[in-house]
């Protein structure tokens, strides 16, 4: 039986984005072992999308109000692309201290996921 889901980063900064999600998602943290954290993420859900592309994978937070939850970030010091309408959603992305960029959007479509 599946269990659960882990997701893993690639990071040219790795304890800055660790500290960095800890104080951004404000979920219980674990230590694995030789100061790898680990971070519990709320309620997730997954989606396949077709592409003729190579595959690749992509994270994506979700909020309720994207325009709270930016001015918000912002607010807090942390970059935050503009965001976008994409018709299925109101989508930003965050900008982690290692380089990479986190999707973050608010949803127009049923959610899967229930609410923590």
């Amino acid at each position: 039986m599946i269990t659960g889901a882990h997701v893993i980063l690639f990071s040219a900064d790795a304890d800055a984005d660790r500290a960095f999600l800890r104080d951004l998602l404000g979920t219980r943290t674990v230590d694995a072992g030789g100061g790898w954290t680990i971070a519990a993420l709320p309620p997730a859900e997954v989606a396949v999308h077709p592409t003729d592309e190579a595959p690749s994978h992509e994270l994506y937070l979700m909020c309720d109000d994207v325009e709270t939850t930016t001015a918000e970030l912002r607010g807090r010091g942390i970059a935050v692309d503009p965001v976008t309408d994409q018709g299925w959603g109101l989508l930003t992305g965050i900008r982690l201290p290692g380089g990479g960029t986190l999707g973050l959007y608010e949803p127009r479509h049923p959610v899967a996921a229930e609410p923590g």
